[in-house]
């Protein structure tokens, strides 16, 4: 298909970067649903959940990297973001929420903190990824996110 009629559809280059952005940033958050939809035990969702964002590629933590900042610039984008950062808490709320109904969890924190710090240790790796400083295979880096998160939930697992 030429570009031309691409943007003929979208209006211009910049409304097809943004919903090629909105369709690749929303398969991460649907893939991350169904991964944790595997798992019936809540730490192994959280496990699942972790190792998921601690191997992101580096072409995709790229391509994260240009939809923050072009949703840091656009009211419409940012909107978009705001939303798709809910939608990807949730299975780390929905797995901790389970895990302390079940009785398996007792955190030392709010769920929200707790949930809070997880992702941001994952988007943390970003930078160092994308400009090659760091691989995302680190086994070290997860074992100490594994643990701080077994700490915070007051879990031995």
């Amino acid at each position: 298909m030429a570009v031309s009629t691409l943007q003929g559809y979208f209006g211009s280059r910049e409304d097809m970067l943004i919903e090629a952005l909105r369709g690749a940033t929303s398969g991460e958050v649907a893939a991350l649903h169904d991964l944790a939809a595997g798992f019936d035990d809540p730490w192994q969702q959280l496990v699942t959940l972790v190792d998921r964002g601690l191997s992101t590629s580096a072409a995709t933590w790229r391509m994260l990297m240009e939809f923050w900042t072009a949703a840091a610039h656009d009211a419409e984008l940012h909107d978009h973001a705001a939303a798709l950062a809910a939608q990807y808490r949730e299975p780390f709320t929905d797995a901790m929420r389970r895990g302390i109904e079940s009785g398996v969890f007792t955190p030392r924190f709010d769920v929200s903190a707790i949930v809070d710090v997880v992702v941001a240790t994952m988007d943390g790796l970003l930078y160092p990824v994308v400009l090659g400083h760091r691989g995302s295979d680190d086994m070290d880096y997860r074992d100490v996110v594994l643990a701080q998160l077994s700490f915070v939930l007051g879990t031995d697992a």
